[in-house]
């Protein structure tokens, strides 16, 4: 009940809608409850003997009847649509929720994390509370009114019988073991189908590669086994609802047969309960056993609706390991001087990447960071924008320790140029406007030009406003990088990372970015992470890292003259 109410506060700016939706319902009861009590009356004039006389009186009981049905049909198009208008849109507001929690949290959250799950969460577990709230929970409510109204009705009728139709009620608590089940398999579907779609966003993601290595039919196999796991789990927990609802029916008729043998002995023994009392009696038992079988049917809806609010709230309850400090301000526009001071970083308690790392690059100059595979390179990347926290030492940008800035305000300083580029299924232009919303049609052109990717872009049909498609799947390598360049240039941050940025490219395409880079440097702090040493020589300050500590730093000319690491390395490329 704990987590139903927390998921009922997202629903408060619609908590009118809802009122009315159940009140709706509260009438639809009470309409329920009024027809049979017409019918019995009926059945009483008509038992007077005199038809004619009687005329007048059941069409005015028949008038009544259908104005109840009228209200009835206004107020369950009310409770139908507010429900659902309330429901949806707090299942709306619960997704954006989750999905902007998701975005506060830190890179270490999503380590472990595939994105189909983090989807199946944020799409399919909400769905389930659409039913819960719009159908289950009010419905459980209002047939529990009903059931008492219904008992109260019958004791006023004939205590004894009242009482008898009681007797099955026991056993109907003796099935109430049966929606735990269903809920630990419901619960498990809705893991499952996290499973599935994790594979299927797994797959078509990698689409190329399972062509390449002709692996289509072991993919297969893997999505048919999360398939089918999803599906058994559905079945079982069905199998369990197809067991509760009959049962719950056959104990619920039971109360019809005991009214049927008691009824008329106790009318044949004391007089005092007549036909009309025993029709209106067994139409009354329908109305008290139908809310019954309808809770027990609703307990399925309710278990799924629980099976997702957990696995929400899971999300929701995760603090991000990275976020403002109470302090924290916002630095505005800074110059780009960036200093690490002892900085050591490690990932738990027995894995040091970074240890001791000092260096200062002034406003405007380009560092390198050079060094074999592992030793915590893109680390320093990430540590600059706070996509991790050093264990010990300062990160300080203009003499300001970064954890004193607001990450919006920390962020707004860089611009990162990936190896892995990352562009959007939008236009060529959207992509470099990204960082930029108010970014004019010719400042777009101008960073294109800078990144030497204008002319490329000049000799396709709708130039900027090419479509790329997923990823930028029209793109070659080498293009997405001058793309993910011009993006970073007209973004004009004081500092800009290169992690790797020419690593998978040819050398004619190498070139390119290299003249593109040439064009910046001095605008603004350059971090290049560099593999392919050439394009670093013109560097103000190169780091050799060695098992994570500064081995040597200096200039291209002066590392050379030393002969030691960044010397080994350039040998190795054969640059000199």
């Amino acid at each position: 009940m704990k987590k139903i109410f927390r998921l009922f506060r997202f629903a408060g700016p619609w908590a009118k809608h809802l009122v009315a939706a159940t009140l709706a319902l509260f009438v639809i009861s009470a309409v329920n409850l009024a027809a049979p009590e017409i019918i019995r009356r009926v059945i009483v004039v008509m038992e007077g003997g005199n038809l004619d006389a009687a005329i007048g009186s059941i069409v005015r009981l028949a008038l009544i009847l259908l104005g109840l049905f009228a209200v009835r049909g206004i107020c369950q198009f009310l409770n139908s649509y507010l429900s659902h208008y309330a429901s949806w849109k707090m299942v709306n507001r619960l997704r954006c929720t989750i999905y902007d929690h998701l975005q506060k949290l830190s890179m270490s959250y999503y380590h472990d994390k595939q994105t189909g799950q983090l989807m199946s969460r944020v799409v399919n577990d909400t769905q389930a509370f659409e039913n819960l709230i719009a159908h289950a929970l009010p419905e459980v409510i209002t047939n529990l009114i009903t059931l008492i109204g219904v008992f109260v009705i019958l004791l006023t009728i004939n205590p004894t019988l009242a009482l008898l139709v009681c007797a099955p009620i026991p056993l109907i608590f003796g099935l109430s073991m049966i929606p735990r089940l269903m809920g630990k398999f419901f619960a498990q579907g809705q893991k499952k189908i996290g499973e599935l779609n994790a594979a299927l966003q797994d797959n078509f993601s990698g689409i190329k590669e399972i062509q390449v290595f002709n692996k289509q039919e072991q993919e297969s196999a893997k999505v048919r086994e999360k398939s089918t796991e999803h599906a058994t789990a559905l079945i079982k927990a069905l199998f369990f609802a197809g067991v509760l609802q009959p049962s719950v029916g056959f104990v619920t008729q039971l109360g019809t047969i005991v009214i049927l043998i008691a009824g008329p002995i106790i009318a044949y023994r004391t007089g005092a309960f007549g036909i009309s009392d025993l029709v209106a009696f067994l139409l009354y038992i329908g109305l008290f056993f139908a809310p019954v079988a309808m809770i027990t049917r609703l307990m399925e809806d309710v278990q799924q609706g629980i099976a997702g609010t957990e696995r929400v709230f899971e999300i929701l309850d995760t603090e991000p390991d990275i976020k403002d400090a109470p302090h924290a301000k916002n630095v505005g526009r800074l110059e780009g001087e960036l200093e690490f001071r002892n900085v050591t970083f490690s990932y738990g308690e027995d894995i040091t990447v970074l240890d001791d790392i000092s260096f200062t690059a002034k406003a405007g100059q380009m560092i390198a960071l050079v060094g074999p595979t592992g030793v915590g390179k893109s680390t320093i990347s990430g540590l600059i924008a706070r996509f991790y926290d050093p264990t010990g030492g300062k990160i300080m940008i203009d003499g300001i320790d970064i954890k004193d800035m607001t990450l919006a305000s920390l962020r707004d300083q860089l611009s990162f140029v990936l190896q892995d580029v990352f562009l959007w299924s939008g236009t060529i232009a959207e992509n470099i406007a990204y960082g930029c919303d108010s970014a004019t049609p010719e400042e777009i052109e101008k960073a294109a030009r800078v990144a030497c990717i204008h002319e490329f872009i000049d000799g396709l049909p709708d130039k900027y406003d090419t479509v790329i498609g997923e990823r930028g799947v029209r793109l070659s390598g080498g293009q997405k990088q001058r793309l993910a360049i011009a993006r970073s240039v007209l973004r004009n941050c004081p500092i800009l990372l290169l992690d790797e940025a020419t690593s998978a490219v040819d050398t004619e395409t190498e070139r390119e970015i290299q003249k593109a880079i040439d064009q910046i440097i001095g605008q603004r702090t350059l971090v290049v992470i560099a593999h392919r040493l050439s394009t670093i020589r013109k560097a103000d300050m190169i780091i050799a890292l060695q098992d994570g500590k500064v081995a040597e730093c200096g200039t291209h000319e002066e590392l050379l003259t030393k002969g030691g690491i960044y010397a080994s390395l350039c040998a190795q490329q054969s640059v000199s």
